[in-house]
């Protein structure tokens, strides 16, 4: 593993640039708008930035592979219509909660079986899952919007106050402890290690010995799993199910992926600054929001931006080859 490792670039830079822009956007908002870097505004971006910085988080695992998962959204809208079903009949809350949870971790696994064992391209099997799980939604919401009320599937809404004034809630901390453990076995075991050669050139990492269609499977599964967490993180910020949530929820992710360093091409970044990525795009939406932009607008800028990344990625990928 340490010979494939040394190969790829250093992280540290492709988490930097993320942080310094997040602070740049920020310092502009401020300077544009008096009441936005208070701390009340500024807990609310955090928590409006936990269900996409989770997607954001199985993205990444998806992309370092060189793949793309276009159906993460989705995933997580079934994932809070299954937890809300299943605890509007009675089911006890932690049971539902886990039944939604396997859901989206089976369909991940599901389609990364698609993709590692019949060597699928990841954009077609992600697209047509995304189509099947659209459908499915329809079919299980029969229309309807779903009130949850029950505890453990809004606990991740639970609000605690630090030093009597900073609003902080369960899901920014289960956010910060899935990023750091994800961070540490990307950087620290021979799984991360895997994943970023398969990335980085699949045929090499074959050679290599890495086990590259079982790698690619988990690593769809655990994404799936993300997923599955964002659906809980989405019922502790506001515990209704709904059918059409999160309908640019995929996009956000991509952008706070690519954004956050990760390259689109696979094998380079780090998850540290997917969380500034996702923190960029949650800041860029609400700024402009908030400052009347209209909302077309704002998926123009978070196109552009996502694009400039992209360019800027190709560009420095080309000048080391």
């Amino acid at each position: 593993m340490p010979a494939r490792t040394q190969r790829l670039p250093p992280v540290r830079k492709r988490t930097v640039a993320p942080v310094l822009a997040l602070a740049v956007l920020v310092a502009m908002f401020g300077l544009a708008r008096g009441g936005f870097l208070g701390v009340d505004n500024l807990s609310l971006l955090v928590q409006q930035s936990l269900v996409v910085g989770t997607l954001a988080l199985g993205q990444a695992l998806v992309i370092l592979t060189a793949g793309v998962d276009l159906a993460n959204a989705v995933v997580a809208v079934l994932g809070t219509l299954v937890i809300a079903k299943l605890a509007l009949t009675g089911m006890p809350g932690p049971v539902a909660l886990l039944t939604g949870l396997l859901v989206a971790l089976v369909i991940g696994a599901v389609t990364g079986g698609l993709v590692s064992g019949l060597r699928l391209p990841p954009f077609i099997v992600t697209f047509g899952t995304l189509v099947i799980v659209t459908a499915s939604i329809q079919l299980y919401a029969q229309g309807r919007t779903y009130t949850v009320t029950d505890g453990t599937a809004g606990l991740l809404g639970t609000t605690k106050y630090l030093f009597g004034r900073i609003e902080l809630t369960y899901g920014m901390g289960v956010l910060l402890a899935m990023y750091l453990a994800t961070w540490l076995v990307l950087s620290r075991t021979r799984w991360g290690g895997d994943i970023r050669a398969i990335g980085a050139d699949r045929q090499a990492a074959r050679r290599d010995g890495v086990p590259v269609r079982r790698r690619t499977l988990t690593v769809y599964a655990v994404a799936g799993l993300c997923y599955g967490v964002a659906a809980w993180q989405a019922l502790g910020r506001v515990p209704i199910a709904d059918p059409e949530a999160l309908p640019l929820g995929n996009l956000d992710s991509i952008a706070a992926v690519v954004v956050g360093g990760v390259s689109l091409f696979g094998g380079r970044g780090g998850v540290l600054g997917v969380l500034a990525g996702a923190l960029i795009v949650v800041v860029l939406r609400t700024g402009l929001a908030q400052s009347g932009v209209d909302t077309l607008y704002q998926d123009i800028a978070i196109g552009v931006l996502m694009i400039l990344a992209v360019a800027v990625d190709r560009f420095s990928l080309g000048s080391r080859r």
